[in-house]
């Protein structure tokens, strides 16, 4: 008789992270994911946005930074892949 009963206590609470976990968790690295494998496919002549909002093309990506040209008067800066919103797919 406790066993049924110590299973229906700790039923709702399974349930609560089930739907958790499908709702918060799973999007999230499916979303952290998507944005890793971005980074690692950025190529010379990519167009991004940083997370300041500013939008640069790819110059030379590297291990932990990105050289981005900021304008058409060739200003080249490093850009750290923390920094990285998204990229433009034109």
């Amino acid at each position: 008789m406790e066993q049924g009963s110590l299973l229906s206590s700790l039923l709702p609470l399974i349930v609560l992270f089930a739907i958790f976990y499908f709702l918060v968790i799973r999007p999230q690295q499916k979303q952290a994911k998507a944005h890793r494998q971005m980074l690692e496919s950025l190529q010379k002549g990519d167009k991004i946005i940083t997370s300041g909002g500013l939008i640069c093309e790819v110059v030379k990506p590297e291990d932990d930074f990105i050289k981005v040209k900021l304008n058409d008067e060739n200003v080249i800066v490093k850009v750290s892949r923390d920094f990285i919103a998204k990229k433009i797919d034109e």
